[in-house]
């Protein structure tokens, strides 16, 4: 006779418990040690319940799209789910632009949300938004509490969701009458997710078709997205890469996947990556695309991208075979899994390994011609490219880097190779302006003992600038290298490109008639430094040459807070640059 278990279930030990503190024990259960989170009317039962646990730590940020992109960095570093939680109405509105931006970068995050009582949705309460039918269109999933008793199903359900096959952000808006309901809850409850389809593996046939093709191509290319990252497989496709000599282009959301200084790889390609990583897949004649999905920064003109190649697409998310890009050979598969099963296939042997010495020649000739970054000119002034080459040769790349979006955004990665997994942390599907400062917050609670900068454009940063407030508040000594130009610069390049230079409000002086700059640093407002001070951060301003590396030193060890204002160029390109609708052949190498 079998002996009964010892264990007692939580359920029969529980007691009568508020919503409110029947979701913080969820979220302890599934094992959350941070929460950002913005309170209100609607959600301050959930924060006064937080007031009890001593395993999670609540961070104040100070506007709810901090509060998302904090979640986001603390996800993006990790690869944990980032949890985030506001208030109903404008506080949950003012998050859909980070719950959009997690879904096109597919980063787990749970974002709860507080609701007005049951009795008042659809009547037009005060700060009553419909989140729940707000939100589908860019969630994995959304839930509306309406049963409190569901509770404890419902947070596993959605942990469940945010991470497992492709990841991305789950909404949960709770009613303020279930936060306040008291019940007895059912912490054993199991998940039911019946539409949920298993996890996807390739066949054996379909990794064999993939060998096969291999063994017969002459000018392969691996193209490597943010799927590999999120799969944590960058130690697979290394090995996978070397067994066959395969160079390796990355997508951005793939950068720190492989190590792009070794000879056969492209680093990163599409509208403004390599030269040779552009060149190398447009003439490849077999490409490999592992864990991505064909983004049109990547492909540029459909019709014309890898045209001579046969295509291999191997994703888990089934939805992106042949969405953006026809491809000959589509496998639905974890990506991890479809690696080991190559390597393990291959090691079989009867896999016949294709010569490659004069693709890999004609590599190197390429990258020889249009040395990374090919792009940098020699100014009198400080450039953005300068200062972020300073930032990578005095950390020696050692740091982990958040950026905003814009023209620094794509001249960081091409100034600092990111040569690890989640070094590189940005807003890219989306492309959120304000991403920066928050995410770098996110980061450093997630890793403390990581120094991480924010490589930020003042346009961007001052999207999300009283989150220097929480720095302080919470003891998050993050660095921000603010490039300050005075433009809107990505578009004032498309203005100087597509038209005609013509300038429509992408000016960002106070006076816009009196440019300030690196010849007139007394005219560069707003003064940043000024704006450090108030905050309680430390500060200094660069503008010459000869102090950019002994100012980013100084930045670097400091123990708090700190804001290094960079005065540059303004009239910088980033390059190369292939516009939109164009193809790699016509990929713009210099002003």
């Amino acid at each position: 006779m079998k002996s009964k278990s010892n264990k007692t279930s939580e359920c029969a030990s529980a007691k009568p418990m508020k919503g409110s503190d029947v979701l913080v024990r969820c979220l302890e259960n599934e094992g959350v040690d941070t929460i950002f989170a913005y309170p209100g009317g609607q959600s301050i039962d959930l924060h006064n319940a937080f007031t009890r646990t001593k395993k999670i730590r609540v961070i104040l940020p100070r506007h709810e799209q901090g509060c998302g992109f904090m979640a986001q960095g603390y996800a993006r570093a990790t690869g944990k789910v980032g949890v985030c939680m506001v208030t109903s109405g404008p506080g949950a509105m003012n998050l859909l632009t980070t719950i959009a931006d997690a879904y096109m970068d597919s980063i787990p995050m749970v974002a709860i949300t507080g609701q007005v009582f049951q009795r008042l949705i659809g009547k037009s309460a005060f700060q009553e938004t419909d989140v729940f039918g707000m939100t589908l269109p860019i969630v994995k999933h959304s839930y509306l509490v309406l049963k409190a008793e569901d509770l404890p199903q419902i947070i596993k359900e959605a942990f469940l969701i945010a991470k497992s096959g492709r990841p991305g952000p789950v909404v949960i808006d709770i009613p303020k009458d279930v936060q306040q309901k008291v019940f007895v809850p059912n912490f054993d409850a199991k998940p039911d997710l019946p539409g949920v389809p298993p996890i996807p593996h390739a066949s054996d046939e379909q990794l064999a078709a993939i060998l096969d093709m291999l063994s017969k191509a002459e000018r392969p290319v691996i193209y490597a997205g943010g799927g590999i990252i999120a799969a944590g497989a960058s130690d697979l496709l290394k090995k996978f890469s070397d067994m066959f000599d395969i160079p390796v282009a990355t997508s951005l959301m793939g950068i720190g996947a492989v190590d792009p200084r070794k000879p056969k790889n492209l680093y990163w390609f599409g509208m403004h990556g390599t030269y040779a990583g552009n060149k190398a897949v447009y003439e490849s004649d077999l490409l490999l695309a592992l864990g991505t999905r064909f983004s049109d920064r990547v492909t540029g003109l459909v019709s014309k991208f890898a045209p001579r190649a046969k295509i291999v697409q191997i994703d888990i998310d089934v939805a992106e075979q042949n969405k953006n890009v026809p491809v000959d050979l589509g496998v639905n598969s974890e990506v991890s899994y479809a690696l080991k099963r190559l390597i393990a296939l291959a090691k079989k042997g009867g896999v016949k390994k294709p010569d490659l010495s004069k693709w890999l020649e004609h590599i190197a000739e390429i990258k020889k011609k249009f040395p990374y970054p090919f792009a940098r000119f020699v100014r009198k002034n400080i450039t953005a490219q300068d200062a972020i080459a300073a930032l990578y040769e005095v950390s020696k790349g050692g740091v982990t880097v958040t950026t905003g979006v814009g023209q620094h955004q794509m001249w960081t990665p091409q100034n600092f190779i990111f040569d690890k997994p989640r070094q590189f942390i940005s807003s890219l599907g989306s492309g959120t302006m304000g991403f920066g400062l928050p995410a770098a917050l996110g980061v450093k609670v997630a890793k403390p003992d990581e120094t991480v900068v924010d490589i930020d454009g003042d346009g961007s940063f001052q999207m999300n600038i009283q989150e220097m407030a929480t720095a302080v508040a919470e003891k998050i000594p993050v660095k921000v290298m603010l490039i300050n130009n005075q433009f809107l610069g990505m578009v004032m390049q498309w203005e100087d490109i597509l038209y005609g230079g013509t300038r429509a409000n992408t000016i960002l002086s106070l006076d816009p008639n009196n440019m300030g700059g690196p010849e007139n640093v007394e005219a560069v407002y707003p003064d940043y430094c000024k704006i450090a001070s108030g905050y309680s951060w430390e500060s200094a301003r660069v503008y010459r040459k000869d102090d950019l590396k002994k100012a980013v030193k100084a930045m670097l060890d400091s123990k708090k807070p700190y804001l290094l204002e960079v005065i540059v160029e303004h009239d910088e390109h980033v390059l190369p640059f292939i516009p939109p609708g164009k193809s790699a052949e016509e990929i713009i190498i210099t002003k």
